[in-house]
């Protein structure tokens, strides 16, 4: 462990990569925990629309976030080849992308009542879970925008602006989020509305800090941030062919999701509630996992870049044990304290419907405590598979194991009449460990050492 800590591709450099990528993620965690705790004491009622749609809106978003996201693969990779020049361009390849993107979903302002009569909820619910879709769905272009712009500081390793930006965010969301809901201070009480709008001005302020912190001359010499504007055909070919790919992949993953949640969305309104709580907890280990999911693809990237693909696997071992170790100690957490962390959604006024979902969201917190560890092996090995830019093989994988262990199990289980919430989540959990396995067989076999990702230099 001592060697391994001081080591290239190390602990310390593990840490000094990825930890401000886990605060950032830990700062988008919050909002999103806040956002659902603020609306559980609103009412039960904005609680339970408020998953299903923010999973809706972000299954449409998550395409387009694979891809965006991408930006930062050519930037490490480029900055491992030490071609600097080149970073600007890929950014505006990114850029150039996120035009159409942010239209499109602006658009799905106009399926969202036919989208979410499928989901079979209550009126009241479904109501809601319209209005608070087509709000965020308007906040996706700036969303798309900020996340690529991030990939100039993040794909070099340089992770620090992105925390700050991100907690900067994250300070002025929590509280905007808390005043419109709840109508204090000169703000209206707007209830799911309030914490939308929350949310969209929470998706515009980091790409506005980043467009002002990244677009003047000084990195212009460096990066060419502003000479390299143009759209290039070539390397936006070469964009879309391994950014696509993990687009697909993630739009699948989270089709998976959003069905599991729709379908225990049918069981039951407790079993709903119930459901939406131990997910929101789960966030507070999966989201910022997933900052180390970034690392490792950005050192990953850095390493292929250079040719040096021992160095991504040694980079990809250390990542893992710190996200292990992380996982182990929220999974014990959930195990042990369960109900503080329930009780946060305790919803005020009505003590009685609460009361119901608390011993079911015990439960719940049991299986999110299982397969915690097992989701830290499929979060790293993913993005350390994405980093050496075996895209294609990750998309395969991810909606076969949806498919096959989520949308026809639970099609199965809703057909014949199951009322049992425990089935559903033995799904969720086997779709889980089939791809931890799997793409932890696929990176000790070392396919991805031969892709490349970047033009040859």
């Amino acid at each position: 462990m001592l060697t391994r800590w001081s080591a290239p591709n190390g602990y310390r450099a593990s840490l000094k990569i990825g930890m401000p990528l886990v605060v950032s993620m830990m700062s988008s965690t919050v909002m999103t925990f806040t956002d659902r705790i603020f609306l559980g004491n609103y009412s039960l009622e904005a609680l339970g629309a408020s998953l299903p749609a923010s999973i809706a809106a972000f299954l449409f978003l998550s395409f387009f976030f694979g891809v965006a996201e991408y930006t930062g693969v050519f930037v490490s990779q480029y900055t491992g080849a030490c071609r600097h020049e080149r970073v600007g361009a890929a950014l505006w390849q990114g850029i150039w992308f996120c035009i159409p993107a942010g239209l499109i979903l602006a658009s799905l302002w106009f399926i969202a009542e036919p989208l979410f009569a499928l989901g079979g909820h209550p009126p009241e619910v479904r109501e809601l879970e319209v209005v608070y879709f087509r709000i965020l769905t308007l906040g996706g272009g700036p969303f798309l925008l900020g996340i690529t712009l991030s990939c100039f500081y993040s794909g070099r390793g340089i992770t620090k602006p992105v925390m700050l930006v991100n907690l900067a965010a994250a300070g002025i969301n929590i509280p905007l989020d808390y005043c419109l809901i709840n109508g204090v201070w000169i703000f209206p009480e707007l209830g799911i509305v309030g914490a939308g709008l929350a949310t969209v001005f929470g998706y515009t302020l980091p790409a506005v800090c980043f467009a002002l912190l990244i677009f003047n001359k000084h990195n212009d010499a460096s990066f060419r941030v502003l000479s390299a504007v143009r759209f290039e055909p070539e390397l936006f070919k070469r964009f879309m062919k391994y950014g696509l790919p993990g687009g697909v992949q993630f739009f699948l993953e989270i089709f998976g999701i959003t069905f599991f949640v729709f379908i225990v969305g049918r069981i039951g309104e407790v079993e709903l509630a119930a459901s939406n709580i131990a997910i929101s907890i789960d966030t507070l280990a999966f989201l910022p996992t997933l900052g180390l999911n970034i690392a490792v693809s950005i050192m990953v990237g850095q390493a292929m870049g250079n040719r040096n693909p021992d160095g991504a696997f040694y980079a990809t071992k250390s990542v893992l044990h710190i996200a292990l170790t992380y996982m182990f100690f929220m999974a014990m957490i959930f195990f042990v304290f369960p109900v503080p962390l329930l009780e946060l959604f305790r919803t005020r006024g009505e003590v009685a419907a609460f009361n119901d979902v608390v011993p079911l969201g015990i439960v719940l917190l049991r299986y999110v405590a299982a397969f915690t560890l097992v989701d830290a092996v499929a979060i790293v090995y993913v993005g350390a598979l994405k980093g050496a830019g075996d895209t294609r093989f990750i998309m395969t994988v991810m909606g076969s194991a949806s498919f096959g262990c989520l949308v026809i199990p639970l099609s199965l289980l809703s057909y014949f009449g199951s009322t049992s919430v425990h089935g559903p989540w033995i799904c969720l959990v086997l779709y889980v460990t089939v791809l931890a396995v799997v793409f932890r067989a696929r990176f000790n076999k070392g396919v991805w050492r031969s892709h490349r990702v970047i033009e040859d230099y």
